[in-house]
């Protein structure tokens, strides 16, 4: 069990989380526009954060949003299956080439803050995952909120997890399940509830900056280094997602009840929203017997490994992950 410290391009290791306080959820206290102070960027993404917007996901952008999205889903590559389950969830599958099967298998889950995305934007990313972990790959389509809220989009990754789990081709026991963002929260709630219902064991989950707690909102969280998303994004797409539901049952940063879920990989930039309640949710898991490691990144905004895929930093961030799958699949 280890953290790691990304910054500079190098990494720095720690044991645990003994520099890191305590702190209440969805508070964050690395940069406020308070302060006045400029935020300081990780060298790999001084230049590209000066393009990126802080804001892009509202109710009154959601439907253009929505229809740019849907342009991804025209046409499948030749190496992709495009499938519809029984369950009416869509899926997304990459399989391995030249390895033995029973392979290990990772769910994927899209972000889009609830509201907006498709697996389709993930492609690149499950291929490779695909190729660099020998794993059969799904990533889930699942239905978005507000048309959608809790429990529609969930239960669709849930019949996605079975299926997968349940293929010929699939080794049942290296299981696992990863998602960004949004799909980080939908990935971390994904194993609550696999680990309550008892049908689908898993080996690992990759949360990559998750969207885990409702109570990251208010102005006071306003911070000049976030980008893509910030706490009005929040209050958006969390009151789409949770409609009447119980925040303390559809919310995996509410969750008490966090022991028996499966080794945990979190990462997360300085400059996210979602650092502190990702933090939080580590130091949670860790003090109900799990193992979790963090990658935590020096002055990364929300989305970075994406935006600037090819910079040291994010591929170091991918890097992590797969290293951290291989361990699980062993």
């Amino acid at each position: 069990m280890h953290d790691r410290l990304v910054e500079n391009g190098a990494h720095a290791r720690r044991k645990g989380l003994v520099d890191i306080a305590p702190r209440p959820p969805g508070r964050t206290i690395i940069v406020t526009s308070s302060t006045g102070a400029r935020p300081t960027f990780h060298p790999d993404l001084e230049r590209i954060a000066r393009y990126i917007p802080r804001q892009l996901v509202t109710r009154r952008s959601l439907p253009l949003l929505q229809r740019l999205t849907a342009l991804q889903n025209r046409q499948a590559p030749k190496d992709v299956e495009v499938l519809t389950l029984s369950s009416g969830a869509g899926v997304r599958l990459f399989r391995p080439t030249g390895v033995t099967e029973p392979t290990p298998a990772l769910l994927w889950i899209h972000g889009g803050g609830y509201v907006l995305g498709s697996p389709a934007q993930d492609d690149a990313l499950c291929r490779r995952f695909a190729k660099e972990l020998g794993a059969t790959v799904a990533a889930v389509k699942y239905r978005l909120a507000p048309q959608n809220p809790y429990p529609a989009g969930l239960e669709d990754c849930y019949s996605a997890l079975k299926w997968l789990a349940a293929l010929p081709a699939v080794d049942p026991t290296r299981v696992a399940v990863a998602g960004a963002s949004a799909g980080g929260g939908l990935a971390a709630a994904l194993a609550l509830l696999a680990r309550d219902r008892g049908e689908v064991s898993l080996a690992a989950q990759i949360l990559v900056y998750p969207m885990l707690d409702d109570r990251s909102v208010g102005p006071d969280l306003e911070n000049p280094g976030h980008r893509l998303w910030t706490q009005g994004s929040n209050k958006f797409g969390w009151s789409a997602y949770l409609g009447g539901a119980d925040p303390a049952v559809a919310v995996p940063g509410r969750r008490e009840d966090l022991a028996g879920l499966p080794p945990t990989w979190i990462g997360v930039g300085t400059l996210d929203l979602f650092h502190d309640e990702d933090m939080a949710y580590a130091e949670r898991l860790r003090a109900a017997g799990v193992d979790c490691q963090v990658e935590e990144v020096y002055g990364a905004f929300h989305g970075f490994d994406q935006i600037a895929a090819k910079t040291p930093v994010a591929q170091a961030f991918m890097s992590s992950q797969c290293e951290r799958l291989r361990a699980a699949f062993a």
